[in-house]
């Protein structure tokens, strides 16, 4: 009977290592409704503009893709995910950067460009029904 007890004991140790995975973000429910109509969110009516907001882990970056479209990015870096650093909007408006690390991710999908990270990006679902944008998880 104690042999049946240490193997499985045994088996189950290498789960426990499983929590913090690399590049896994912590998870924070998501069910954000932006009305685009309003004043605060004007700059999201156009393509190609994009609007920090709160949620998610460390704030979202919400980026208005095309008339159809939106890419809904968390700014937790996921380079060191333990350090808790949130990400920021290059000048040029396409690159997403960790002060941290030097890690580079495209607004457009969050996939990397450069630095340490092997981890895209966390992305929300969207669903769009004007002047309706639905952010969930």
């Amino acid at each position: 009977m104690r042999t049946i007890w240490t193997i499985l004991l045994l088996a189950c140790l290498p789960l426990s290592g499983c929590r913090d995975t690399p590049g896994v973000i912590p998870y924070v429910d998501v069910n954000i409704d932006l009305n685009l109509a309003l004043p605060a969110y004007n700059s999201l009516n156009f393509p190609g503009n994009w609007l920090y907001i709160s949620g998610g882990s460390r704030g979202l970056i919400v980026y208005r893709y095309t008339l159809d479209e939106f890419v809904v990015l968390d700014r937790h870096a996921t380079f060191d995910v333990g350090a808790g650093c949130q990400c920021t909007l290059s000048e040029d408006g396409y690159t997403i950067l960790d002060p941290c690390s030097d890690s580079q991710w495209y607004i457009f999908d969050g996939s990397i460009i450069q630095g340490p990270t092997t981890a895209p990006l966390e992305r929300y679902t969207t669903t769009w029904i004007p002047p309706v944008l639905s952010i969930q998880n």
